[in-house]
């Protein structure tokens, strides 16, 4: 019979395994066909020939590279605000739901239910000239005519996204939050602390590792987002996700559109890297 270690190496092979084929191969393939000179049909032994003409083409057009720090600058956006939004609603779920913190946990995560695109394109007519939140604002006299920078421009994308990922961001943060040790609180309240200052000293600091991974785990993801940008973005909504799926759709210029990706993908490293250096996770986490 395996023993407990020979069990748990037994176990983790399947998960292994899909990771290889389904990320880690791909991921490889990506960056040979990024250092192809030219698009055409590809095989073996043109992805051998390595040239970095594409990285070159990059290089050369500081257009894609600002489109690039404008996605960055968006997605940083859209995952603080978002995490933000969250954490109320982690706080609700973790300290005051209690026996019906399932029941709102469900229905928290019930609009994932729905097609992506059915939730953005909601979001489409809700934010049109003649939708709910323009009617609304005339309705009551604030405006006289329809708000256009609510679609097609940044802020459509950013109010978008952030609502998208609300509901998953607030899973980290209520995690984290019921780790927290109620006795530790119950401490400070016997010393003195008053319920805000229990919270900012004891609840945020404690909650930081939960924090910190829905910031990740929002930011990483939305860089290279592009169905929201092309529903609801417009020209003026455009990001780097819709540069790289132009190239390999449209343009059909697969080695570019690797090299486009493969950049994205290490100045995202590189960002997140710098932001656990500066925040030190560990000292957090501790």
């Amino acid at each position: 019979m395996l023993g407990r270690r020979g069990s748990l190496r037994f176990l983790a092979v399947p998960p292994f395994a899909w990771l290889i084929v389904l990320f880690v191969a791909p991921l490889l393939l990506a960056i040979l066909i990024s250092f192809r000179a030219e698009r055409g049909p590809i095989d073996f032994g043109s992805l051998l020939q390595a040239s970095t003409v594409q990285y070159e083409k990059i290089v050369g057009t500081p257009s894609w590279l600002r489109l690039l720090a404008t996605s960055a600058g968006m997605a940083l956006l859209v995952a603080a605000l978002a995490t933000l939004f969250a954490f109320p609603i982690a706080y609700f779920l973790a300290f005051r739901a209690r026996h019906r913190a399932p029941i709102f946990l469900i229905l928290l995560l019930v609009p994932a239910a729905t097609s992506f695109l059915l939730r953005v394109m909601a979001w489409k007519v809700l934010l049109g000239g003649s939708g709910a939140i323009n009617s609304f604002l005339i309705w009551i006299g604030v405006i006289q005519d329809p708000i256009g920078l609510l679609l097609y421009s940044q802020a459509a994308v950013v109010i978008t996204l952030i609502y998208v990922w609300i509901p998953f961001a607030a899973l980290p943060i209520y995690a984290a939050l019921q780790r927290v040790d109620r006795s530790h609180l119950e401490a400070a309240a016997d010393l003195g602390a008053g319920p805000w200052s229990r919270f900012w000293r004891v609840t945020v600091p404690l909650s930081l590792p939960g924090v910190l991974a829905t910031l990740f785990m929002v930011f990483i993801p939305t860089v290279g987002e592009y169905v929201t940008p092309f529903l609801v973005g417009g020209t003026d909504g455009f990001m780097y996700g819709l540069l790289i799926q132009d190239f390999f759709s449209r343009a059909g210029n697969w080695p570019l559109g690797s090299a486009l990706a493969v950049i994205m993908l290490l100045v995202t490293v590189a960002l997140v890297a710098v932001a656990l250096r500066v925040v030190d996770l560990r000292r957090a986490v501790a």
